[in-house]
């Protein structure tokens, strides 16, 4: 896929060999939960058509990681955004969303769904700015629970579905 430059930062699907980089900066990005660097490989080679990386003079500077979910292939689920510290407050999320939303592999997308904690207010604002994008509706229900699915050691996430909607409508940002 040819990759889209704005200004300085480049968003681009991911290739294998970026799987150290993403695995760094999502270890940059506290408090995001890390997976291995396998994991982070995984997702730049066999989830690369779902994911996005965002970078600045050859530098990891955003990541979203997501998939189609087996059961709903109209349904997009964002797994995790990670935005280095210098790049956040300039729309970097929402610009690499908007990336992913428009590549062929999302084009029967309807709906885009997340799990996120009630205080995590850098996600819900992408998630409010995607629905007013995407002109629909944002729900939330509750979905994974900290004593029964986390078993303490976790806040509570919600389930937050956008939808439905056309994402070939979007303008480039």
């Amino acid at each position: 896929m040819a990759a889209r430059e704005a200004g300085l930062v480049l968003v681009e699907q991911p290739k294998a060999e970026d799987g150290p980089r993403v695995h760094a900066l999502i270890a940059a990005c506290p408090p995001l939960d890390e997976n291995s660097a396998y994991a982070n490989l995984l997702q730049c080679t066999h989830f690369a058509e779902t994911c996005a990386l965002a970078t600045r003079h050859g530098e990891a500077v955003g990541w979203i990681s997501g998939y189609l979910l087996p059961s709903q292939p109209d349904v997009y689920f964002l797994w995790q955004v990670a935005v280095r510290p210098d790049a956040r407050g300039q729309g970097l999320a929402l610009r690499m969303m908007t990336n992913l939303l428009k590549r062929p592999g999302c084009a029967a997308v309807t709906q885009l769904q997340a799990t996120i904690t009630r205080d995590n207010q850098p996600s819900w604002a992408l998630f409010r700015a995607l629905a007013r994008r995407l002109d629909t509706d944002l729900r939330e229900s509750p979905f994974f629970d900290r004593a029964t699915h986390f078993a303490g050691l976790h806040d509570s996430e919600l389930l937050v579905t956008l939808g439905p909607f056309d994402a070939s409508r979007l303008a480039d940002s």
